[in-house]
């Protein structure tokens, strides 16, 4: 039995249905904000699992030397059991063709360019059955980003580039100052009003908060990893009754004033068993194997900013 799949919101508010498929992570922001820094983090704390980068070429997103295992063409291996591959000019191809050239593949992250609109790239990537878009995830210069939003030629772009995320990682608040920091995020209520946002430096983001928003068969019983509690997030961790509607916890889990950055649930749908997945406003489920162990939501969030009061009102709503 395949899971009906859930309409979650697309560009500019439209649907978007999500089926099985391998996830991609859209990544994107204007040139500067740390794209190449996340993603060699990202590579750098995989945790065992194989990720697959995507890039326009390699020169413009540098892997990180020491990560580099061997090189043919273009694809670098990566330690960890991760590639890099370089898609040029033919994006849609090189996704078409992804899973037969690397069947062992479990999550990928694919960059977009400075100029890119990220949300145009998912909705491209969409299209193919053999994938699915995990998340959109944006970084932006808590120093530049409001400067360079109301720029006459680039403004544009980066408005749209914000107002598609999931995500928005405010990296470099070190550097703003924890009062420009906060007044950034502020607007960013506005100019990213779908997305959570994330304050960070050096785009040191912990991976369970971006990738594997759905997660495959082999790791869909594992509730999300709570954060380390000397980290900046906090994380909250509930049983779930036995009649919840998955779908509609899923909404509710969605909503702003909880303060959740990602959270993941097994439930118990009588006959089988659903993984609800939320990242941002961004929300799917899937059917999970028979067993994943269900009757358990794990949430996360910044640390002050994770309101455990509302989530176990939402949970509690059935």
């Amino acid at each position: 039995m395949s899971a009906a799949p859930l309409q979650g919101n697309g560009v500019n508010g439209a649907p978007l249905t999500w089926r099985g498929g391998l996830p991609v992570t859209v990544i994107g922001g204007y040139l500067g904000t740390g794209k190449t820094t996340l993603v060699n983090h990202l590579l750098r704390r995989a945790g065992g699992l194989k990720l697959c980068v995507l890039v326009n070429d390699f020169g413009a997103v540098p892997i990180d030397r020491d990560l580099i295992v061997s090189a043919d063409g273009d694809t670098l291996e990566i330690s960890g059991g991760c590639v890099c591959c370089s898609y040029g000019s033919d994006l849609m191809e090189t996704l078409g063709t992804l899973r037969s050239r690397l069947p062992g593949i479990e999550h990928v992250l694919l960059e977009a360019s400075g100029v890119a609109l990220p949300g145009a790239v998912a909705s491209s990537v969409s299209l193919l059955p053999s994938l699915r878009v995990d998340g959109i995830v944006v970084l932006a210069d808590a120093e530049t980003v409001r400067e360079r939003a109301a720029d006459p030629y680039m403004g544009d772009t980066i408005q749209r580039q914000l107002a598609s995320a999931d995500l928005v990682i405010l990296n470099r608040c070190d550097l703003a100052g924890p009062q420009a920091s906060a007044d950034t995020s502020a607007w960013l209520d506005t100019a990213a009003p779908r997305a959570r946002v994330l304050d960070t430096e050096r785009a040191a983001v912990e991976p369970a908060l971006i990738l594997g928003l759905r997660e495959g068969p082999g790791r869909v019983d594992e509730a999300a990893p709570a954060p380390d509690a000397a980290s900046l997030y906090d994380s909250v961790d509930l049983a779930l009754p036995a009649s919840v509607d998955a779908a509609a916890l899923a909404q509710r889990l969605a909503a702003p004033g909880l303060g959740i950055l990602r959270a993941k649930a097994i439930v118990d749908a009588g006959r089988h068993r659903l993984a609800l997945h939320v990242v941002g406003a961004r929300t799917a489920i899937d059917e999970a194997p028979a067993t994943a162990r269900a009757g358990r939501l794990v949430a996360i969030g910044l640390r002050g900013r994770l309101d455990g009061a509302a989530i176990r009102r939402a949970v509690a709503a059935g």
